[in-house]
């Protein structure tokens, strides 16, 4: 097992891509066990093989829509209209576009690189640093893959077994408290004097019940996804079919923002990402499937004996490896590798399943803003021209609050919990 380790990590420092350096290294394992090489095709194809997987490139295709579709400016102008009247309304509009922006992408990335380059430009221009900029971006844009809809619910609920609809919902509370803690540390600022003072600007009667109208259609599109299916109208497969349709008529029919030619870019883009999400996943699984053969399960039961009686302890151990595990590990193969061998012992200490997944969720997310991977973190260094040491020192308040609220969904189950169970 531990040259599996090894193989995989020196290759992804060496730069292959992640989806073949984790498939070479499950290879390994296999061959190591014993097991005809044969096995690692059958896995590959059993690794996507799951109707819970058809709903990603529904939601990939649907933020693609939304986002080229002239919904980005839409949604600064609705964030911005509610908070400019504040010392520091503008690094408040950042955090509000994050959330908003995250019930239609769902990604962390598309939202630094759709958000990036227009607050880091606008922020300096009312006296923000650059680096305060990009860093207010960079922190909230973690919100993207936990509030619904979320794709990496979906994985963590093709690997687990759990629910999608309990995991879109369970994901709010904790994405919310996520942007407040973001909103503390500049509200501080405010107090502070330290940021400064805003400047409104009023919006005629016209372009205020415009904005009201557009800003009601935008968030429609979540509350349709996850109102749906609470319901029991459709599946999270079916929602995302839904969530297309919907993505189409507002930015082709209501905002006239989309053209054929930029339908179709948003579908070339949704398969290939779509894609490459497939491959993870397949080589993921050969991975995980090489480690159980090698008894990676009793290492995690015989470590996980340790906290026996003291779930809240496991919860932070988790946390801690998902932080490490993060830093240079694909969230989603992190989740495809890890969550089916912690899930166990979650149910054997009575851990909330709800809980457990946001912790490792979250703590998995905070890797995408730290080195050496830290995807997020080099999208918006590049769109806002920032260094990386200026903006990690702008960073720290912001993720040192948001490792507090973490460690809040550690201690309270209901964050996770409380809307899966009143919805359900």
């Amino acid at each position: 097992m531990i040259w599996v380790a090894i193989l995989g990590l020196c290759l992804l420092f060496a730069g292959i891509p992640v989806a073949f350096a984790l498939g070479l290294a499950g290879m390994l394992g296999v061959w190591l066990a014993g097991i005809p090489m044969s096995v690692t095709a059958t896995r590959l194809f059993t690794g996507v093989d799951s109707f819970v997987f058809l709903a990603v490139p529904f939601y990939i295709l649907a933020a693609e829509i939304m986002s080229q579709g002239g919904i980005t400016a839409r949604l600064i102008s609705i964030a911005s209209a509610a908070t400019r009247w504040l010392r520091g309304g503008t690094a408040f509009a950042n955090i509000g576009t994050s959330v908003l922006f995250a019930g239609i992408s769902g990604s962390a990335v598309a939202d630094a690189a759709a958000l990036g380059r227009v607050f880091t430009d606008e922020m300096p221009k009312e006296g923000y640093s650059r680096e305060y900029s990009a860093a207010v971006t960079v922190a909230s844009s973690i919100i993207g893959p936990i509030i619904p809809p979320s794709g990496l619910a979906i994985i963590m609920a093709a690997v687990t077994g759990l629910s999608v609809i309990d995991l879109f919902l369970a994901g709010i509370l904790p994405g919310l408290l996520m942007a407040a803690s973001c909103a503390v540390v500049v509200a501080i600022g405010a107090i502070r004097g330290t940021v400064p003072k805003p400047r409104p600007m009023a919006p005629t009667r016209d372009g205020a019940l415009r904005m009201l109208v557009e800003a009601v259609a935008v968030v429609t599109l979540p509350i349709i996804i996850i109102g749906g299916m609470i319901a029991g109208i459709y599946t999270a497969t079916e929602g995302g079919g839904v969530a297309v349709a919907y993505a189409i008529f507002l930015s082709v029919v209501v905002f006239r923002a989309m053209t054929l030619e930029g339908l179709w870019l948003s579908f070339l883009r949704a398969a290939r990402t779509s894609a490459t999400i497939y491959l993870l996943v397949a080589a993921a699984t050969i991975l995980s499937y090489a480690l159980n053969l090698l008894g990676i399960a009793s290492w995690v039961t015989a470590a996980a004996g340790l906290f026996e009686g003291n779930p809240i302890a496991f919860l932070f151990a988790v946390a801690g490896l998902m932080l490490v595990l993060g830093t240079f590990l694909d969230i989603g193969a992190a989740i495809l590798i890890f969550a089916p061998l912690l899930m166990p012992v979650v149910y054997d200490l009575g851990i909330d399943p709800m809980q457990a997944s946001m912790v490792i969720m979250l703590t998995l997310a905070m890797g995408l803003v730290t080195p050496p991977v830290g995807v997020v973190l080099f999208v918006v260094m590049r769109v806002g021209r920032v260094g990386m040491f200026p903006l990690i020192r702008a960073l720290v308040p912001f993720l040192l609050a948001q490792l507090a609220a973490i460690a809040l969904i550690c201690l309270i189950p209901g964050i996770s919990s409380l809307l899966p169970t009143l919805l359900n």
